[in-house]
């Protein structure tokens, strides 16, 4: 049977009062809070009668309200990077909150993450499932027009982590939302995961500067290459030559409707992550700049302690013509839908 439960998650120093969501399918439990339309947690079964947690992140809303790596947040107004924190759209130049050296990353120094947003529990289509909105005024860390955006939590029967994306706005303005979850699929605080195999649907990939964006032109062959996973293989093979992952890989075939982007597996308990998603591109991160990071229940995670597949536009595209269009205009819908599947 499928129910959703709500409790208190604390008190932020502005006194409001995230609240957290625990979905529950029967097997496996999936938590949220509306502090940054967080996931907080991903329990699953391990066989032997106990149960195991996937996701990183800290142990309660202290953690995810101060410094962390974003973990588990609904990131925007713009997912990754946007180059020297500006952008010119319909010949106005914006200036953007720079948060990466001169740049801007996921939507600046109090992006969509850091934000309370507005949760309705509730079901879909007899599923547990959670909405949560938020209202970006006009203006905000230097962007466009006001932006009502909701993302639609639902897990499924069959231990889908359905999360659909919808945003309208009065002005034009580049909208790409995605989910930072940093997964481990030995059990956060169980060691790196280097060891995980991992296949993605990409032929190509952006190869990026010092900065980590895009270099000029077209995305490059992965074949033969330490960027090369159209094939299953360990993380942690060929992760010294390409000086860790935090790139963007281009979904071969895509054109707007939802298809498999990408499978992770740990081979020893077998278990499985799949990435389904209607974006053009997933960004790999190996958690690469995790170091000494307090999580769950006295965990501290250190560096590959967990990985990311972001379902995005490809970064910087506001600068970028040559990518696909991320300006959401007024009248229209943007309407996305991120799905991790898990399989254990």
């Amino acid at each position: 049977m499928s129910s959703v439960k709500s409790m208190p998650f604390g008190t932020l120093p502005d006194g409001e009062q995230p609240r957290l969501f625990i979905l529950d399918n029967g097997v496996m439990r999936v938590g949220l809070t509306e502090y940054g339309a967080a996931l907080t947690s991903a329990i699953v079964p391990t066989g032997k009668g106990g149960s195991l947690d996937l996701l990183l992140g800290p142990s309660s809303l202290a953690g995810y309200s101060s410094h962390q790596p974003y973990f588990g947040a609904t990131v925007g107004r713009f997912a990754n990077r946007i180059g020297g924190a500006r952008f010119e759209l319909n010949s106005r130049d914006y200036a953007l909150t720079a948060n990466d050296g001169k740049n801007s990353l996921h939507g600046g120094l109090k992006g969509f993450d850091k934000r309370c947003w507005r949760a309705e529990p509730g079901t879909e289509r007899d599923e547990a499932a959670v909405k949560m909105a938020l209202v970006s005024p006009d203006g905000d860390q230097g962007y466009p027009g006001r932006l009502e955006a909701s993302v639609l939590f639902t897990l499924g029967a069959d231990c889908s982590l359905v999360m659909r994306f919808e945003a309208r706005s009065d002005e034009p303005t580049p909208v790409s939302l995605t989910n930072h979850a940093y997964f481990n699929l030995r059990g956060e605080g169980n060691g790196s995961v280097l060891g995980h195999e991992l296949e993605l649907r990409s032929s190509t990939y952006l190869p990026v500067s010092d900065e980590l964006l895009p270099l000029p032109g077209a995305p490059a062959p992965v074949a033969g290459g330490p960027f090369d996973f159209t094939v299953s293989k360990p993380i942690g093979r060929d992760i010294g030559a390409a000086g860790g992952y935090d790139h963007c890989f281009a979904i071969d075939g895509w054109n707007g409707t939802t298809r498999l982007a990408a499978v992770a597996v740990e081979p020893e308990s077998g278990r499985r992550l799949e990435l389904r998603t209607d974006m053009p591109g997933v960004q790999f991160y190996s958690g690469n700049f995790l170091s000494g990071v307090a999580g769950k229940r006295g965990s501290v995670y250190e560096r590959h302690a967990g990985f990311c597949l972001e379902a995005e536009y490809y970064p910087d595209s506001p600068n970028r013509p040559d990518y696909p269009d991320c300006v959401l205009r007024p009248g229209r819908t943007y309407a996305h839908t991120i799905e991790y599947r898990f399989g254990f």
